[in-house]
């Protein structure tokens, strides 16, 4: 394996992160306002 095969996978993992960053964010987010919603009411 030569070291742009290293960089490339480095770089596809950090995307990776960031996308699986982004649904954990969203899925917090529908909860938290899911949970203000009903404790409105």
């Amino acid at each position: 394996m030569d070291e742009s095969e290293i960089q490339r996978r480095k770089r596809l993992r950090g995307r990776n992160l960031a996308v699986l960053f982004a649904l954990l964010a969203l899925v917090a987010l529908f909860y938290v306002i899911t949970i203000v919603r009903m404790g409105g009411h």
